[in-house]
Order: structure tokens, then sequence, then C-alpha cells
């Protein structure tokens, strides 16, 4: 059996491929707007703080995702799945077009914080209708599918976000049209899932009317959540910076050395397809290695070699996190608290982001460079895998069908 209680209708292909799409979302949010930055920042010359706004304007939506899932959480279980994730796609849509029609720093900052609030409406609900619709299986085979697809979507978006950025400063937001196509998609072939104790009833199996909510699951996994989301934007945000160090500086020649590394993302999420049969314990940990060893290596990485070396590892641990912390903490949670535990992991990722960068730069203060900060993260991420394979089980009752 791969689908879950959903009355008389059984999700297939249709509704998988939405919301793998609807889940890509967020990540334009973040990967169209790096080819713009240059152009933003030489448009709004005359404000003496655009070398700052603009960088800090790229990743406001993330904050505003990691102060807001919790709530969205919230409003998931309440008002249900289908209207939150529907208003919050066509707020997508127009909050994310809107700097087409803005010429004020500050007013586009604004619409980027507003898209935050969209994106967590968003993130919430599709990582809570993963669990509403497909068993364990399911969501193993969708989120894989997610992961390999992953990195052919963000070269499109960064191919696309780069030829319309060349058009004029703005027309880079145009790439947020895509939120009306998924929006029409949604309506065609999203639907509202029963309940699990709606199926349970159907299916002849007994079942209490509710069940008490899982702090300690979730604690558990929104823990391990922050230190995976920590870890996992170390590269993206400073890779950069350790390329300079490393004497390559020319983005042409980074962008070739690094193309055949960037795509071990697809091995990673096909390495947690294949150890799906073993328990989470078994893939957060190798997730945890993986991304630890592969930061380790980049810091200690003489030439492009090295580097290159050490971003295969990284990037193979990266295509293994976001399925692997998804999948684990599904487990925890039963239909009627599956989206307040999914704002509380949606919540946790986000402010990993978010404080990622403060904590590398600390680490790069203390060792006196930024692959010394890659030592230090790389060291601690090879810990919280070891401490990871002690407090997690190897396998934990499916809460949303046991």
């Amino acid at each position: 059996m791969t689908s879950h209680s959903t009355g008389y209708r059984q999700p297939g292909v249709a509704q998988g491929l939405t919301i793998v799409l609807t889940g890509f979302l967020p990540i334009i949010a973040i990967v169209s707007m790096f080819p713009a930055v240059p152009a933003l920042i030489a448009h709004f010359s005359d404000d003496p703080s655009a070398a700052t706004k603009v960088p800090a304007m790229v990743s406001a939506p993330g904050l505003s995702i990691a102060i807001l899932a919790l709530f969205a959480g919230l409003m998931v279980d309440k008002f249900g799945r289908r209207p939150l994730l529907l208003i919050s796609t066509a707020l997508y849509g127009v909050v994310g077009v809107a700097p087409m029609f803005l010429d004020s720093l500050d007013h586009i900052f604004a619409s980027r914080l507003l898209l935050g609030v969209a994106e967590a409406a968003i993130l919430t609900t599709v990582n809570t209708l993963i669990g509403d619709y497909w068993d364990e299986s399911g969501r193993r085979r969708w989120l894989s599918i997610q992961g390999v697809l992953g990195p052919f979507f963000g070269s499109a978006v960064i191919f696309t976000s780069g030829y319309l950025t060349a058009m004029s400063w703005n027309s880079v937001f145009l790439i947020y049209t895509v939120g009306f196509l998924v929006f029409f998609a949604m309506l065609a072939f999203i639907y509202e899932p029963e309940s699990d104790d709606t199926a349970r009833k159907m299916l002849g199996i007994g079942a209490e009317a509710s069940t008490p909510f899982p702090w300690k699951g979730v604690s558990l996994f929104g823990l391990v959540t922050l230190m995976g989301g920590i870890l996992y934007y170390v590269f993206i945000i400073n890779g950069g910076i350790v390329w300079q160090e490393l004497g390559v500086s020319d983005p042409a020649e980074i962008g070739r050395l690094t193309t055949i590394p960037s795509m071990f993302v697809i091995v990673g999420a096909l390495i947690f397809w294949g150890t799906g049969r073993f328990g989470p314990r078994i893939q957060l940990t190798v997730f945890l290695l993986l991304l630890g060893t592969g930061l380790a290596v980049i810091g200690m990485a003489d030439d492009w070699k090295g580097m290159v070396a050490g971003m295969a590892l990284q990037q193979t641990g990266a295509g293994m996190a976001v399925p692997a912390l998804i999948a684990w903490a599904q487990s925890y949670l039963p239909f009627e608290h599956r989206g307040r535990g999914m704002g509380v992991w949606t919540s946790a990722f986000f402010f990993g982001q978010f404080i990622s960068p403060l904590l590398v730069s600390a680490a790069r203060a203390s060792a006196g460079s930024m692959q010394g900060a890659f030592v230090i993260a790389g060291v601690v991420g090879i810990g919280i895998a070891i401490i990871t394979w002690f407090i997690v089980t190897p396998r934990q009752p499916q809460a949303a069908e046991a």
C-alpha cells in the first residue's frame, strides 16, 4: 500500500508532481536572486547601504519562514490543507512579481518579507500533505524524486534568472509568475485528505478519537533539524569564499569545477531511497557524517582537487539531508498534529539557515580563515552524527499508520 487514507481518492502521479513542483517555490525565491544581486546593487547605487540591503533582501524570506512556520502549522491543522495552500501560493505569485512595479529598495525588502510569509505556509502545508497522502514507502519515493529533480530545477532557474537579469534590473522577478501556474495545477489536482481516523473507520480498524501532541519526538527532530540546517547552509553561503582562499576567483572557472561535484546531490537522494529500509537512525547518521566529512575535507584542501573531493562528499550528504529529516519527522506525527509538527520542522530548518552564517563568521574569526571555519563545522557535524546514532531509535512506530 503506497497511499494513505484519502477517502475515495488515492493520490497518483498528478498529485505527486504537483507537490514536488510546489516544494520548489521557496527554493526559486533564493536561487533566482543570486544572478541579479550585482544588477540590483548597481540600480540602487544612490542608496549608500545598498551593498548590505540587497543581500539581506535576498535572504529575508528565510527569516519570515523561521518565525511564522509554526503558526502556519497551527492554521493547517485548524483550517485544512488545500485552502491554505491555494491562498499562500496565490500570495507567492502576487508579492513575488510585485518588485517589477516597485522602485524603492525598502518596499522591495517588505515584499520579500511577505514572500516569506507565503513560503512558510507553502512549505509547511506541502510537507504535511506528503504525510497525509502517502505511507512511509510512498513518502520515501516522492521525497527521492524531489531530490533527484532538484539539481535540474536549480540549474534551470539559474539559467532563466540570468537571462531575465540581462533584460533589465527587475525582470528577474518575472520568474515568480511560475507561482500562478502551480496555483492552477493545485486547483486541478490537490484535494483535502481525509483524517487518519476516517480511513481507519473505512478499513474497519479501531482507533482512538485523538492522540496527545508528541512533544518528545517533535523536540528531538526539531533539535536535529536545527543542527542539520546550520550545517546544510555552511557551503551554500560560504563556499565561494573558500574558492577565493584557494586562489580560484574566476566565476567561469568556479562554475566549471563545481559542475560535477554539485550533481552528487542526486547520489544523496538515491542513497536516501536505497537506505529507507534501514530506518531513520542509519539515514540521519550517514547524511551527517557525509556532510561533516565533506566540510572538513574542503577546509583542509590545498588545491581545487581537494575542494572538488570535499564537495562531492558534502553534496552527497546535502542530497540526503532534507528528505531524511522530513521522512523522520513525519513518522512521529498523526494527522491531527501533522501541520503543527511540520511547522516546527520548517521553523527549525530555516532558523538554521538564518544563524548558520553568524556561527560560521564566529568560527572564521576564531580560526583565522574560512577554511578553518569549515574544518570546525566539519568536526561539529561528525560529532552530531555520532550523538544522533545514540539518541535516535533504529525504527520508531509510524504515527500515521499505527
